[in-house]
């Protein structure tokens, strides 16, 4: 005679077999959606390497960038390159010297850097550098660790030769002033991200802030956060973001953006669904995130919570800044 089965072993047997078919069933939705998209390719391109794409205008830098490439150089290599040149220009006031100031008047500056061997470095609170971006490079190249804060990574830049510099330019102490008699929101979030494939299909990103303007001496946000800010897997692609840090650390928004390729989607398909999981805890919320993806296949993505996000994409030598969609758009 056959036994009698417990009722809560057939309870459990039954959750265990439910739980499989949710997970073969979204499985085989995924590579379904991948299979019928139309952008979806099987192979690497040559024709798109070697590529740059950063997040808003930043021409210059992705010119910069490109020509390390063109002449043979790693990604990473171009990538410092390109950030530097956005770094010394004094009228961007969310990045390097001109940046706009903490609460204090003090300028303050975060930066990382990621290769395509998976290493990765960063800075944090630094002052009176004019160069994170760098500094961040030596951490990585230099030393066993990922990131250096506040006086410890200015104690190491000037270890290593870097020139203290007055980063706070006669504008942008002005706007300090303006804003400390006014107190009016101030809507700079034009962080530097860029990510790139070099002549060799390898890939490396980085970022650079100054971070939210008047904000709250000792506040980081996501720029210098690997896997907020910027991640870069070399078997999968990057994806790296501007905008208010605290929503993309809330998500580990790149990171996601590199988890959901390595699933199949396509680098628009990731950034949309990236962008989603924060308006789906924050729904109209008043502020702006915007990311940029590519994948090792050389397709690219962008995708942003409101209007006006813009990024740069270089290719054959030419760079174009396009206009990203936006989940509000109008």
């Amino acid at each position: 005679m056959d036994r009698e089965r417990d009722p809560a072993s057939i309870e459990m047997v039954e959750g265990t077999i439910l739980r499989d078919m949710r997970y073969l069933l979204f499985s085989a939705l995924v590579l379904l959606y991948v299979a019928c998209d139309s952008t979806s390719q099987t192979e690497s391109r040559d024709d798109i390497r070697p590529l740059v794409m950063s997040t808003w205008a930043n021409v210059a830098a992705n010119d910069t960038a490109f020509a390390y490439l063109s002449e043979g150089a790693l990604a990473v290599d171009a990538i410092e390159a390109g950030i530097r040149i956005t770094e010394s220009d004094t009228t961007d006031q969310s990045v390097g010297v001109g940046g706009l100031p903490d609460r204090t008047g003090t300028v303050t500056l975060d930066a990382c850097i990621m290769d395509h061997r998976g290493n990765a470095g960063s800075v944090t609170y630094l002052q009176q550098i004019a160069h994170p971006i760098s500094v961040a490079r030596l951490v990585m190249d230099s030393t066993p660790h990922v990131m250096l804060s506040g006086q410890g990574a200015y104690d190491y830049a000037l270890s290593q030769g870097f020139e203290p510099t007055n980063l706070l330019t006669a504008t942008a102490s002005s706007a300090w002033r303006k804003w400390k008699t006014q107190q009016t929101k101030a809507d700079n979030h034009d962080t530097i991200g860029m990510i790139a494939i070099d002549a060799d299909g390898n890939i490396s990103g980085g970022c650079s802030t100054s971070g939210m303007a008047y904000k709250l001496p000792g506040r980081v946000g996501d720029s210098p956060i690997i896997g907020a800010g910027l991640y870069v897997d070399n078997a999968v692609g990057a994806a790296t973001a501007t905008g208010v840090g605290e929503e993309v650390m809330k998500t580990v928004g790149s990171f996601l953006i590199v988890e959901l390729m390595r699933q199949g989607l396509t680098p628009q398909q990731a950034c949309e669904e990236a962008v989603l999981r924060i308006v789906n805890n924050r729904a109209n919320a008043d502020f702006q995130i915007g990311y940029i993806a590519i994948d090792k296949m050389g397709r690219t993505g962008a995708f942003a919570m409101k209007p006006g996000f813009e990024y740069a994409t270089t290719v054959n030598g030419q760079t174009a800044v396009s206009k990203s969609l936006a989940h509000y758009d109008n």
